[in-house]
């Protein structure tokens, strides 16, 4: 018997990969999927950037990855270039900077591979966006201990803002600036002061959007806060935000330059428990249809507006990411 590779992006080996035993050639119909979602894509605002949380899943192979590549290192090193060939992809989400600042190296890498026009939305350095630490391991003493560094507009301009200026700023969009869940709870006036006084002094050559992880810090001061400094409110679907209607019926939220909206988690699930069941992350599971219709009617009113609208797919929102980025595009193109 003829083993075959797990992978048609590797070429592992697996005896199921049936769709993929001839990456090389042109398969049947692949045209044709291709000239659709061009005339999708033909059919979509300018101003609406669509695209995915990340974009190293080689469980998309098919919907968003069509080459071999040698390795996994080269997989993750390079599909950058192809992700961003797909018609529907006009932006991304750089999760890799909410851990560590990214080399100046990689950044360039990163652009080299982009195309003239496109957009990421990087996430701002966890040192800077986390109020007090997950009681993690992975913390070590810090722990479940509060953050002396929380919106230090210093730590912000020299280990995040000037690499990304110097190496990346031709691709570069807003930046996510995630404020998650704290051991115990944040005074909302007390936060929205501190944001207030970060998005003061820092440089303003990449619009700021804030995504809140603590309903509680959705005030009527930290949306005066954002109109202040032409900042923008993240609108997530996360398990324990409101709804994104509920969130677009906050008075001052759908403002500035820019909106954003990020597909994370359906309400009342959790990121690992949706990781497992929903890999390898090449179909829909679970379709989300009152999410679909609350993003479209978002989106409409943003573009109204006249603001550059970006939403970014987690494959966790219902299953496979490339998957929704496409019904979204469908119902928002009719």
């Amino acid at each position: 018997m003829t083993r075959r590779p797990t992978n048609p992006l590797i070429g592992r080996e697996d005896p199921q990969l049936g769709l993929f035993d001839t990456p090389d050639q042109e398969r049947p119909g692949e045209e044709t999927r291709a000239e659709a979602l061009e005339s999708l894509a033909s059919r979509l605002p300018p101003r609406l950037r669509f695209g995915t949380s990340s974009w190293t899943f080689p469980g998309w192979a098919g919907l968003v990855y069509h080459k071999r590549y040698p390795s996994q290192r080269a997989f993750l090193r390079e599909s950058l270039a192809e992700y961003a060939a797909h018609p529907l992809m006009r932006t991304v989400g750089i999760d890799r900077s909410y851990y560590a600042p990214i080399p100046e190296e990689d950044l360039s890498l990163y652009a080299r591979q982009l195309p003239e026009g496109f957009r990421c939305a990087m996430k701002v350095w966890q040192k800077v966006s986390t109020p007090a630490f997950p009681k993690h391991p992975r913390y070590g003493a810090d722990a479940g201990k509060r953050n002396p560094s929380f919106l230090d507009p210093v730590l912000f301009f020299e280990e995040v803002y000037e690499p990304v200026s110097r190496a990346f700023a031709s691709a570069m969009g807003p930046w996510v600036l995630e404020v998650p869940p704290t051991p115990s709870a944040l005074d909302p006036s007390w936060f929205a002061t501190q944001l207030g006084r970060f998005l003061g002094a820092v440089p303003d050559t990449f619009p700021f959007a804030v995504e809140l992880r603590d309903r509680r810090l959705m005030t009527p001061q930290y949306a005066a806060v954002l109109e202040q400094h032409d900042a923008s409110h993240v609108f997530n679907y996360w398990s324990r935000m409101p709804s994104i209607a509920e969130q677009a019926r906050v008075s001052g939220l759908l403002r500035g330059s820019v909106c954003v909206v990020r597909l994370l988690l359906p309400p009342g699930t959790k990121y690992a428990e949706l990781k497992d069941a929903y890999a390898p992350f090449d179909r829909i599971v679970e379709p989300q249809p009152a999410m679909r219709s609350e993003v479209k009617r978002l989106v409409q009113e943003a573009l109204a507006r006249e603001m550059e609208v970006y939403v970014l797919v987690n494959n966790k929102a219902e299953g496979s990411s490339p998957l929704t980025v496409r019904a979204l595009g469908e119902l928002l193109a009719r």
